[in-house]
């Protein structure tokens, strides 16, 4: 074997790198000298990415010297250029093939493109040969047309078949982002926020050293579980634009999806509110100090933050990459004001920051603020919650997912890492801050200790200050008492404020984006149907510009409200939902054991994930109960309106793998559990083809077997096993979602075979699960059988004996006009397709009519062309309007009634039950079971059982009748010579003697009579059930017995002819 490095392996090239699968790619050599350099030299495998989505595929690395062995390969035994330009037929058949491993073969070789989605944004899809090309004889002779060598290549279907090619996206321009620029720079900016330069000094000096680290390790403990949580997802496979709401919805479903989707954004687009007005606070402080301000404090920060805000706006409307250029250089100016802090703590302090408290590195400082000193009101939880916002922002780089150059790697690195950084960066401010600068100091450099003073362990004391009376009366400086201790600190005080700034633009620019993002991915789904309109994306990057404009609404309005106090505790909560989504996800992905859930990123932990998903619930409550009951209530709210919208979507969730596992084991625990009489319950076989065309039988069926038993419509494709296998395959999923469609509970299920009697013999034996399977056949009566051919009657016969042969149960239901509507079905597809085209002539017309032409020759033209096409319709018209009406005589309305006659409520009336012989009580379970129904609640049960038996008299009206009925099937041998009799019983043995029917008279004679007292008891009835007379098999011939269930039900309301397999269903017992 030796490398193939033709680009016709893959048909393309490859990618950058290779993160989640090696492919070895080897081609059939026959060339000995090329087996002696693979034994010498060990080759080098190439690698190709089934997670890279960039056009080129497959890298080449070639050994040191060797090159010119691998820039030929060989095909049918000739050495061929490894270029594009092979032949992909056999010139001397003149018949297609594929090369591989320099055979001709249809198969195709694995590929990518194979396992897109429809409409992909990262490639064309195409399609490979089906099962079917590959195992049917291949056809002799096929003329290769141009390019369909390619066709065939690239997986599209055999050469000559019109199919719509996906056509790959025009990527040119579009802005995609790596790992750093696009995920890590995002998340660190939106984690540092003002809460570093504004409160972590408070923070510190409330819990001390000791406890502030140990809330900050807390928040990364909630934030490094959920960043775990969604690498894993993230990594499962290509990820799309919409962040948190991608990830939740593909993983648990629509439901948990659409409801976190839309708060998620909304919190988002708060948050920028949030932001702005932290940065218009602090404008609006500097203007205070230098006595500048504009109008009064509460409306100066809204005219900063509506022009901040507009300004943001219009760097995002820009397009992506202003806004990363931003974000870097915001990100810049951050890192150089934590710089500044740092720096300024190793600058010795003067006298002016020591009354302030600033003492530089001081042991004795760090021992006195290592422990806690809460003020009253404050613990460690209320502490906590202040700080964890302040570890919040990890989805920042997911929430541009669609916008990533490889969002499988990119996600987790950028999140992962973002969060060891700001970690590391936060523990240290809080010890280097607490380190240096005492809890409380009064700010003036007189109260400086007197000679003789006892300091009482004070660390100011020690270091010469007398800080005491801050015990008694409020002080304006220390940890505990001044927000601006950073700036007191630092080396350069305007840095620390220029931190800020950047720390509060660089969140609402993060928000600002995210939430279009987010919400654009949301309407895209079309889960809320109102919010269509802001799912269009404009330019190469396809920017949100509707969504930026609807957050720039939302954002404005809470900026000019300025009252976000109430609403921060409620848009924190929002943030910490879809955190514990996203660990549930993960989560139950695991816990459903789908072989779809295989994510790259292996450094998680399905238990690991429930907690995190648990301790976020929690951290809601501590944060605040009230914003978490809000939040909940508005999640459930949501979650409910989606569910009962049913959006007509199928993500693969692990919610669909979990029902089916549960489902499976539920399924094999029944097994464990062996029957019981009062746990019984019809589970039917029904007969009835295309569900659609005898609705009238499955409605009388799924009467009483809906949410109590199983119900299986059945269908047998009788003839050519090719053409069978082929329209049943390609009619199962329809006939399915028609059964979903009208809210039947039933499973759809069809066979092919040879005849229409091993075909039900077959559902019979197969069908079902364990102890869910079928026990009664429900069959329609054939009303036709005096006319039908004798091998139709023969195998109706035949499957009633086979259930008996089976112990299943049978049910014959008969209505007076019977149940096959498909012709009827079958002349209203014609009447809509008559509609369509005269639909679509008539806006042919108009469209032409409109054409305007611009006189001269070509007005003449126009002006034929209209006389061309408005000739025919009259004709046309006409013609529809003759075969509507010619087809609307022929519609038979009673039959289209009777087949919607079970789905009415059936108002007062009876069900007369004639419980003739003793089955196992089948002929009385299911009639009481009916009456549980809305339908049928209001009919009262009338039982009949047989009693004395009253012979009729043969020359009696019924009985003549029923004599009539068989005449043409009797062979009357007893009035001819012994030879002619034997002769006809040879030619026509199906045919009724004169032996049997003398055996079987009183059987007979108990039908017709049986007929009489039906008629005379139970004409009025809205429902009869009856016992099913049981052919002994080889004694009453098949026709007799059609015979009997003829006379049995003639003239009578509906009918259900009923025998169970003489099992005990019912027990009065408890």
């Amino acid at each position: 074997m030796s490398l193939n490095t033709s680009s016709n392996v893959f048909l393309d090239s490859v990618p950058s790198n290779s993160n989640r699968f090696q492919v070895n790619i080897i081609n059939e050599s026959h060339d000995s000298s090329a087996a002696v350099s693979d034994s010498t030299d060990p080759p080098h495998y190439e690698e190709t990415s089934f997670g890279d989505e960039t056009p080129n595929r497959l890298r080449i690395s070639f050994r040191p010297g060797n090159r010119e062995c691998y820039d030929n390969f060989l095909q049918n035994g000739e050495t061929a250029k490894t270029d594009a330009s092979f032949h992909a037929y056999d010139s001397h058949t003149n018949t297609y093939y594929l090369q591989t491993f320099g055979h001709n073969t249809v198969d195709a070789v694995p590929k990518i493109e194979y396992y897109r989605n429809t409409g992909s944004v990262s490639g064309p899809k195409v399609s490979r040969p089906s099962l079917l090309e590959i195992h049917e004889q291949l056809a002799k002779n096929v003329t290769v047309a141009p390019g369909s060598a390619d066709r065939v290549a690239n997986g599209d279907g055999m050469p000559g078949e019109e199919q719509a090619e996906n056509k790959e996206e025009d990527t040119a321009g579009v802005v995609k982002f790596g790992w750093v620029k696009g995920v890590l720079v995002r998340c660190m900016l939106n984690i540092w926020g003002v809460m570093l330069f504004i409160r972590l000094s408070w923070i510190v000096g409330e819990a001390g050293i000791g406890l502030g680290v140990l809330i900050i390790l807390l928040s990364t403990m909630v934030t490094s579980i959920t960043g775990l949580s969604t690498s894993a997802i993230a990594t499962n496979g290509f990820v799309r634009g919409g962040g948190a709401y991608y990830l939740i919805s593909r993983s648990l479903g629509p439901e948990f999806g659409g409801s976190i989707g839309l708060i998620f954004a909304f919190a988002n687009a708060v948050a920028v509110a949030m932001y702005v007005v932290g940065f218009a606070e602090t404008v609006v402080d500097l203007l205070k100090e230098s006595d500048s301000m504009m109008v009064d404090q509460t409306n100066d920060i809204r005219i900063i933050g509506s022009i901040t805000v507009v300004i943001l706006l219009g760097i995002s409307v820009a397009g992506m990459e202003w806004e990363a250029k931003a974000q870097v250089i915001l990100l810049i100016i951050l890192l150089i004001a934590i710089a500044n802090f740092f720096i300024g703590t190793v600058i010795p302090s003067n006298n002016e920051k020591k009354s302030k408290g600033f003492f530089n590195y001081q042991a004795s400082i760090f021992a006195e603020n290592f422990g806690p000193s809460f003020t009253k009101g404050e613990g460690f939880f209320s502490v906590f919650a202040i700080f964890f916002p302040a570890a919040t922002g990890i989805l920042a780089g997911a929430n541009i997912s669609g916008d990533l150059e490889d969002p499988q790697d990119a996600i987790p690195r950028g999140t992962m890492l973002a969060i060891f950084i700001t970690t590391v960066a936060y523990i240290g401010v809080a010890i280097c801050v607490a380190s240096c600068v005492v809890r409380d100091a009064t700010g003036s450099v007189n109260d400086t200790i007197v000679s003789g003073m006892n300091c009482n362990g004070s660390a100011a004391c020690g270091l010469g200050y007398d800080f005491s009376r801050c015990r008694y009366e409020p002080c304006q400086y220390g940890l505990m008492n001044n927000f601006q201790v950073m700036s007191m600190v630092s080396g350069f005080g305007p840095l620390i404020t220029a931190g800020i700034f950047s720390a509060t633009l660089s969140s609402a620019l993060a928000s600002l984006v995210s939430a279009p993002k987010v919400f654009q991915a949301l309407c895209k789904d079309n889960i809320f149907k109102g919010l269509q309109f802001f799912a269009k994306g404009y330019g190469k990057n396809n920017e949100p510009l509707r969504g930026y404009f609807l957050t720039f609404l939302i954002a404005m309005a809470f900026i000019l409200i300025a009252e976000l106090n109430v609403i921060a505790p409620i848009i924190s909560n929002f943030f910490l939902a879809s955190y514990a989504l996203i660990n549930f996800s993960c989560f139950h992905a695991s816990y459903a054991k789908s072989p779809g859930w295989r994510p790259a990123y292996g450094i998680y932990n399905m238990w690991v994930s429930l907690f995190g998903a648990v301790l976020c619930c929690a951290v809601m409550f501590v944060i605040n109960w009230w914003a978490a009951v809000i939040t909940y209530v508005i999640e459930l709210s949501l979650y409910i309106y989606v569910t009962y919208k049913k959006p007509d979507v199928n993500w693969g969730s692990s919610t669909q793998a979990l029902s089916y596992v549960s489902a499976l084991d539920n399924a094999l625990e029944l097994t464990t559990v062996e029957d019981h009489v009062k746990n019984f319950r019809p589970q039917c076989i029904v007969l009835t083809g295309g569900p659609m065309t005898r609705p009238a039988l499955l409605d009388i069926t799924h009467a009483f077997t809906k949410n109590s038993g199983l119900c299986i419509c059945c269908e047998v494709f009788v003839g050519p096993r090719k053409l069978c296998v082929k329209e049943m395959n390609s009619g199962m999923a329809k006939k399915q979602a028609w059964l979903i469609k009208n809210k039947i509970k039933a499973f759809y299920a069809a066979v092919a075979a040879d005849c229409f009697r091993d075909g039900v013999r077959s559902l019979l034996q197969a069908s079902g699960l364990g102890r869910m399977k079928p026990n009664t056949l429900v069959i329609g009566y054939k009303k036709n059988w005096r006319k039908a051919p004798l091998t139709e009657i023969e195998n109706y016969v035949g499957i009633i004996h086979d259930a008996f042969d089976f112990e299943i149960g049978v049910v014959i239901v008969r209505i007076s006009q019977g149940f096959d509507i498909s012709q009827v079905l079958q002349v209203q597809d014609e009447l809509e397709k008559l509609e369509q085209e005269r639909l679509a002539l008539e806006a042919t017309i108009k469209d032409n009519e409109c054409a305007e032409g611009s006189g001269g020759i070509r007005g003449l033209f126009k002006k034929a062309g209209k006389l061309n096409i408005t000739k025919p319709t009259p004709k046309k018209d006409s013609s529809i309007n003759s075969v509507q009406s010619m087809h609307v005589g022929e519609f038979n309305q009673k039959l289209v009634e009777a087949s919607a006659q079970f789905k009415r409520k059936q108002g007062k009336g009876t069900i007369d039950v004639w419980w003739l012989f003793d089955d196992g009580g089948l002929t009385l379970l299911i009639p009481y079971i009916l009456t549980l129904r809305k339908k049928w609640k209001d009919c009262k049960l009338r039982i009949y059982v047989g009693g004395k038996i009253n012979r009729i008299e043969e020359e009696k009206l019924a009985w003549k009748v029923f004599e009539e009925m068989i005449e043409p099937y009797r062979l009357h041998e007893s009035c001819k010579d012994l030879t002619t009799a034997e002769k006809l019983k040879r030619e026509t043995p199906w045919k009724i003697t004169d032996v049997e029917l003398e055996t079987v008279k009183e059987k007979s004679y108990r039908q017709v009579r049986l007929n009489e007292l039906l008629q005379e008891h139970s004409r009025a009835a809205n429902l009869i059930v009856l016992s099913l007379p049981v052919a002994r098999k080889g004694s009453i011939s098949d026709l007799l017995y059609l015979a009997w269930l003829e006379i049995l039900t003639k003239n009578l309301p509906p009918v259900l002819l009923v025998r169970g397999n003489h099992k005990n269903v019912l027990t009065f017992y408890s």
